[in-house]
C-alpha cells in the first residue's frame, strides 16, 4: 500500500506531464487518500505550461499557462529545475543545482526538442520555434529587421523541414513578417527539404492540397536538397547553391529529450523508451513514460506519435496508473481506435484528414474552423483555478475525434 512518505514525480510540464500530474490528483481524490499520504510533486525547467503547438503563430501570447494555476488548485506540488539525473535503482532524480529528490513512482514526460545537426553556423545563426521562449526570439529578430528593408535578404526567410511544424511556420511567416516590416514589403518565404516533395509524413492525400496553400501564401517550395551550411547572410544548399536570406528557421525533425537514455532499456530510432499498455516503461520497475518520450501502440500496427493528440491521453492515463499502481489497484490500458490530423495552412485554412494513411476530409475555410478549436479550446486545461474542473478534466477517458467544420 503507501505511506506518509510516497511521492509520486512527474518530470516535465508539457502535455504529457500536466496532464499526468492532474490525472494522478484525479485518482488519489477518487479514492479517498489524503494529500499527505502521497503527495505528488511535478519537476520541470519552466514555471509555465506552454502551448507549444501554436509557437508558429503571430500571436503567441496565450501560450504561456502559469502553472501555479493548474497544479495549486489540484493540490499537485511545482518545482522548478532542470533534471540532470535518473537513477531507477536508487529511485532518486538529480537536479543541476545538487538537488535530490526521491521517489516511489516516477512519470517521465519531459518531451522532445528539435533535432540540431552540427552544420556549420546553424547554432549561431539558426532560429526555431521549439519553445516559447524560442518562437519569441524569432519574432524579436524579425521587429528588428524592419529597419533594413532596403536590404532585399532582410525580407527573405528560409524555412528548412517541410514536415507539419516547418508547413505551419512556412505559411505563417509571410503575414508576420508583414507585420513585423510594415508599409509595402514584400517577403520571401522559401520552404526547404531533402524529400522529394513537401509533406511526404502527410500521404499523398494532402501533398495538392499543402502545395496549393504554399502557393497562394507565396512560399517558394525547394525540395531534394539539403542545408550544408547557415550564416548571419544565408544558407548554402548541397547543390552550392548560395540562398540569402537574413532568417533562417529550422523545422527539421524531433527526437525525444536525451534524458530517455538514463533508463538503460533500448530506445526506437527517435529516441523514445517502450512502454506497455498501461504506460509502465517495460524493464523498469516503479517507472511510467508518457508523450513524446514514450512509444505506445495505439492500436496493433501503430505506435503513437509526437503530438499532442497522443501526448494528452498518454498522461492522464499515465497519472491514472501511476497512483493506481502506487495503490495496488486495477490499472487501465490505453488504446486510442482513431488518428487524424489538422494541419494549419494560415491565410489558405488548413487540410483535416483522418487515419493513419491520412485521406483528406476537409480543407480551407472548413478545416481551418477546426484547427481554430483545437488551438484555443480543446488542448487547453480549465484555467479559472476551479479544483472540480480541473480533475475533471483530467478524467482517464478518450475524446471523439474533432468535429469537422465545428
Amino acid at each position: 500500500m503507501y505511506s506518509v512518505t510516497d511521492r509520486v514525480l512527474v518530470l516535465g510540464s508539457g502535455f504529457a506531464g500536466l496532464w499526468a500530474a492532474l490525472g494522478a490528483a484525479r485518482r488519489l481524490d477518487e479514492l479517498g487518500v489524503s494529500p499527505d499520504a502521497v503527495e505528488v510533486v511535478v519537476i520541470s525547467a519552466q514555471p509555465f505550461h506552454d502551448i507549444r503547438v501554436r509557437n508558429y503563430e503571430a500571436d503567441i501570447s496565450a501560450c504561456r499557462i502559469p502553472l501555479d494555476d493548474v497544479l495549486e488548485p489540484a493540490g499537485v506540488q511545482h518545482v522548478v529545475g532542470d533534471v540532470t539525473g535518473i537513477d531507477t535503482a536508487a529511485r532518486t532524480v538529480s537536479l543541476a543545482d545538487g538537488t535530490t529528490y526521491g521517489f516511489d513512482r516516477l512519470v517521465l514526460a519531459v518531451g522532445s526538442e528539435v533535432v540540431r545537426p552540427s552544420l556549420p553556423g546553424l547554432l549561431e545563426f539558426g532560429f526555431d520555434v521549439d519553445t516559447y521562449d524560442a518562437a519569441q526570439r524569432l519574432q524579436d529578430h524579425l521587429r528588428t529587421l524592419a529597419g533594413c528593408v532596403g536590404d532585399p535578404t532582410a525580407a527573405t526567410a528560409v524555412v528548412v523541414g517541410a514536415g507539419l511544424t516547418g508547413i505551419e511556420t512556412a505559411c505563417e511567416l509571410p503575414d508576420i513578417m508583414r507585420t513585423a516590416f510594415g508599409g509595402d514589403v514584400t517577403p520571401h518565404v522559401v520552404l526547404i527539404d531533402h524529400n522529394p516533395y513537401v509533406g511526404s509524413n502527410m500521404g499523398e492525400s494532402a501533398r495538392p492540397v499543402i502545395e496549393k496553400a504554399l502557393a497562394d501564401n507565396g512560399v517558394e517550395a525547394m525540395t531534394g536538397v539539403r542545408v550544408a551550411t547557415v550564416d548571419r547572410t544565408g544558407i548554402t544548399l548541397s547543390s552550392g547553391e548560395v540562398l540569402p536570406a537574413a532568417t533562417v528557421v529550422w523545422c527539421a525533425g524531433m527526437r525525444a529529450n536525451p534524458l530517455t537514455a538514463q533508463l538503460g532499456v533500448e530506445r526506437d530510432g527517435l529516441g523514445r523508451v517502450p512502454v506497455d499498455d498501461y504506460l509502465r516503461v517495460i524493464g523498469v520497475p516503479g517507472v511510467f513514460a508518457a508523450g513524446d518520450v514514450a512509444a505506445a501502440r495505439m492500436d496493433d500496427e501503430h505506435l503513437s506519435v509526437m503530438s499532442c493528440q497522443h501526448s494528452r491521453p498518454m498522461g492522464r492515463y499515465a497519472g491514472y496508473n501511476v497512483i493506481s499502481d502506487l495503490c495496488g489497484e486495477p490499472l487501465l490500458p490505453l488504446r486510442i481506435p482513431w488518428y487524424v490530423t489538422v494541419l494549419d495552412l494560415g491565410p489558405a485554412g488548413a487540410v483535416y484528414t483522418e487515419g493513419w494513411d491520412r485521406h483528406v476530409v476537409a480543407d480551407g475555410e472548413q478545416a481551418k474552423i477546426t484547427k481554430r478549436v483545437i488551438n484555443t479550446q480543446r488542448i487547453y486545461p480549465p484555467l479559472d483555478r476551479d479544483r472540480t474542473a480541473l480533475l475533471a478534466a483530467a478524467a482517464p477517458t478518450l475524446q471523439t475525434a474533432p468535429a469537422r467544420g465545428e
